[in-house]
């Protein structure tokens, strides 16, 4: 007999009974309120773009060794000195190239809405300014035997490529929720099914970039918006449409089987024999990214706040707004096609 429990999880979360039907309108009240607030925020505040949607400026540099403790120690050094009007600092983005701690890809927005010659020479200055702190002085590094830095590359991010970006991205998210919603349509024989998933994954999407517009600027990291972002928010409804499938699929299961039964009484019945499966999975999923939000570094913190933010709010609409939502959709759930063994 091979056992994958203790004593005090054996039967976690097992004959649970809690009213997620009978408590919808309170869940919609909640989320309607986050919504509602992200978007004022949204509208008043706006959101951090980084560089790929606002423009910007991206520097090479190449330096005789290692500057300090490496890109960490190097962006808190250029970022203390990018104080923009509101006196916020403006962290570039620091990347590694070809793996070498001794060669860098800076990219910051930085006075990048100040297209005068005046605006480059004070970026230029800023950078000056930082690698100084790690005792490095301008020159050509080759043949150099002091701690040297060369800027090798200059380009500016131009703001039309900046707004194609931005379109490709909607594009991209408009794109994939009205292809899940197809999908959950057919999959599940009515498009109430596929509507409810698809209002789950709206508010998913509105909850993670209005707590993002919110909390910018507070939180005591980069909160940018950038193709990683993207990519995170489009991971989020992935995750999130994954979690309703299955709880759709044991509401369909539990109507075929108690037919005579009441409708929200089924569904509930069903939702709670989920929830084992559900927090198990959402809760493994939730460390693995805290690890990498601890740990990962400061250049990834954005990306794995966004996914931690999705995974919560992901679980949270597949049990409390998706499947309630068919429910009010449905004017009689229960005469459902079920396949027929």
């Amino acid at each position: 007999m091979l056992s994958f429990s203790n004593k005090l999880t054996a039967n976690l979360f097992t004959d649970t009974s809690f009213g997620f039907i009978k408590k919808r309108k309170f869940f919609y009240v909640i989320s309607a309120m986050v919504i509602i607030g992200g978007i004022v925020s949204l509208v008043s505040r706006g959101l951090d773009g980084g560089v790929e949607f606002t423009g910007g400026r991206t520097y090479r540099v190449e330096f005789t060794e290692m500057p300090g403790q490496g890109q960490e120690d190097l962006r808190a050094a250029i970022a203390s000195y990018s104080i923009n009007a509101e006196g916020i600092e403006v962290p570039p983005l620091v990347k590694t190239v070809n793996n070498k701690t001794t060669s860098y890809e800076i990219t910051t927005k930085y006075l990048y809405e100040d297209k005068s010659q005046n605006s480059t020479r004070r970026v230029d200055s800023v950078l000056t300014l930082a690698f100084n702190q790690f005792e490095f002085q301008k020159g050509e590094i080759e043949g150099a035997t002091g701690k040297t830095f060369e800027i090798t590359n200059q380009r500016s991010v131009d703001a039309q490529i900046s707004s194609e970006l931005i379109t490709s991205s909607i594009r991209a998210i408009i794109f994939s929720l009205i292809a899940i919603f197809l999908y959950i349509a057919f999959r599940f024989k009515r498009w109430q099914w596929g509507l409810g998933a698809l209002l789950a994954m709206f508010h998913d999407v509105l909850v993670v970039l209005g707590l993002f517009s919110i909390l910018y600027g507070v939180v005591p990291f980069s909160m940018e918006i950038d193709q990683a972002f993207i990519a995170a928010i489009l991971t989020v409804v992935g995750y999130s449409i994954n979690d309703t499938v299955v709880v759709f699929d044991r509401i369909r299961e539990y109507i075929g089987i108690h037919k005579r039964d009441d409708a929200k009484t089924v569904v509930n019945r069903a939702l709670n024999s989920t929830l084992s499966r559900t927090l198990n999975t959402s809760l493994s999923t939730f460390l693995v990214l805290l690890i990498i939000f601890l740990f990962g570094g400061e250049s990834i913190k954005g990306f794995s706040f966004a996914l931690m933010i999705g995974v919560v709010v992901g679980t949270y609409s597949s049990l409390c707004i998706a499947s309630p939502s068919v429910v009010d959709l449905t004017k009689s759930i229960m005469p459902v096609n079920t396949d027929k063994k």
